[in-house]
């Protein structure tokens, strides 16, 4: 069926079948909190929006890779100076060394201002011999493990927005004062990483980017603002879909610089305001983060996440699993994304390091016997994860490497490219992940787990991550492996 305005609104996804609802019995509270959500100004703007996009058709076209990550779930109280940079010097860390190893432009999307509800496979558990509500995320009910604390609370949506706005100006704050000025990459600290291997190798790198920058200065091409700052977008799972319908805007679409303007959107042109050729046209935009992506639990044909996110003009993700069928990632394919837009859509697999095999590369050929050109990135955590004797839920790092190793070499025995890595990771010397140079067993898992949802990678092992994906890059192209681990 072909889709039409008249198919789609920010609210037609309620007339949808819908996974993980949250059930409020505040119904008043509810609509006050999307009411003051609705007054409120976007966290991001259509011309960032824009920009992303423009940064992920390269990386569907083989131009760029990204790096996509941050926490399995935050918190509120994940907002403080010390965090956010944390996760942003790591981020920059595992860009440099990725720029190094790939050779080309490195996209950078945290996990990050937003992401703080996360699918349940119960909504309900019992704890102590208490049933309760299953912590769904601090913008829907605290983690303490009483029967209150877990009741659904409304009041939590505008919290969410406040903590991602200070969040988001920190961020940009930071990053406009220097943060990321690659003249003094050595200032981003290498923290607990003291792997000699590891040490070693990264302030490798560094001294080749220093010389780098001197040369450009020497001879008076030094390109001041460019390398003194970077571009840190944002993204968030779409799950609570009355949130991102009370920040989505009808807003006026931007002009890319470079580009002329040409609606790509199948419901632009009927989201103008005025039929007059001289007005610009408008397009609705979910303004809560630069980027959302739909959920391996969420992503029913004709669901109402799909719904909600084939109406809006940001870049999207779609997580696929072992459960995609190649004919329905087809048709899904189609329905968010049906004038093919070159990188709109970044599927996010995450099969398993002992299932890549069997699905990735018939997920490869239905996608490449159509006409879209999506960004592929590995998401090596959510099918690798397991529980110890004790019932610790943890993730092995040789699993993380294995399926990231596998999607790089069946992409590119498929002709295709594998454009990006998404990974649940913190800049905290945190105790989750088993394994890496760092020699972590199960026994000390409980050291320093702090995780509220799954386990992530420490910046040891985000770092080491890094090396080994540039070090594999390095093989592809036939270079010596000096950056490999």
């Amino acid at each position: 069926m072909t889709l039409t305005l008249d198919d789609w609104s920010p609210r037609s996804w309620a007339s949808k079948p819908i996974k993980q609802e949250v059930v409020y019995d505040d119904p008043e509270g509810v609509q006050s909190a999307l009411e003051k959500l609705q007054k409120l100004p976007p966290l991001v703007t259509t011309q960032e929006i824009a920009n992303l996009k423009k940064s992920l058709r390269n990386v569907a076209l083989g131009k760029a890779f990204v790096l996509q990550g941050g926490d399995c779930a935050e918190l509120f109280d994940y907002c403080n100076q010390d965090m956010i940079e944390a996760k942003v010097k790591l981020l920059l860390q595992m860009s440099l060394v990725l720029i190094w190893g790939a050779n080309m432009p490195v996209v950078r999307i945290a996990r990050i201002a937003g992401q703080f509800a996360k699918p349940r496979s119960s909504p309900m558990e019992v704890i102590n011999g208490i049933e309760m509500p299953s912590f769904r995320g601090d913008n829907i009910n605290g983690f303490d493990a009483t029967p209150d604390s877990r009741r659904p609370d409304p009041s939590r949506l505008v919290s969410a927005y406040f903590h991602s706005a200070a969040t988001l100006n920190y961020l940009r704050a930071s990053l406009s004062s220097g943060l990321a000025d690659l003249h003094s990459p050595l200032d981003w600290g290498l923290g607990h990483v003291i792997t000699p291997s590891i040490k070693e190798k990264y302030e490798r790198i560094v001294t080749r980017v220093k010389d780098a920058l001197r040369f450009m200065q020497t001879v008076g091409i030094d390109t001041d603002r460019g390398v003194e700052t970077v571009d840190v977008y944002t993204s968030h799972e779409g799950l609570l879909l009355e949130y991102e319908t009370s920040l989505t805007r009808l807003l006026r679409d931007p002009t890319v610089p470079g580009e002329t303007l040409t609606p790509t959107h199948p419901l632009k042109l009927s989201h103008t305001t005025t039929t007059t050729t001289s007005s610009p046209p408008k397009s609705y935009y979910a303004t809560s983060s630069h980027f959302l992506w739909i959920g391996d639990r969420t992503r029913q044909l004709t669901g109402a996440h799909v719904e909600f996110f084939r109406g809006i003009t940001n870049p999207i993700g779609i997580k696929i699993g072992p459960s995609m069928t190649p004919e329905d990632l087809i048709t899904l394919l189609d329905t968010v994304n049906p004038t093919h837009e070159i990188g709109k859509v970044t599927l996010i697999s995450r099969y398993g390091a002992s299932k890549i095999s069997a699905h990735l590369p018939a997920h490869i050929a239905a996608v490449q016997s159509t006409r879209h050109i999506p960004v592929w990135q590995c998401d090596p955590m959510h099918g690798n994860t397991q529980t110890t004797p004790t019932g610790v839920k943890t993730r092995h790092f040789a699993d993380i490497l294995s399926e990231l190793k596998q999607a790089l070499e069946i992409h590119r025995a498929a002709g295709s490219f594998l454009g990006g890595m998404h990974l649940e990771l913190t800049g905290e010397a945190v105790t989750e992940c088993v394994g890496g140079a760092g020699g972590l067993t199960e026994e000390g898992l409980g050291e320093r787990y702090t995780t509220f949802c799954d386990p992530r990678l420490n910046e040891k092992q985000a770092l080491e991550l890094a090396f080994l994906v540039a070090g594999f890059y390095r093989e592809m192209e036939g270079e010596e492996e000096v950056n490999s681990i």
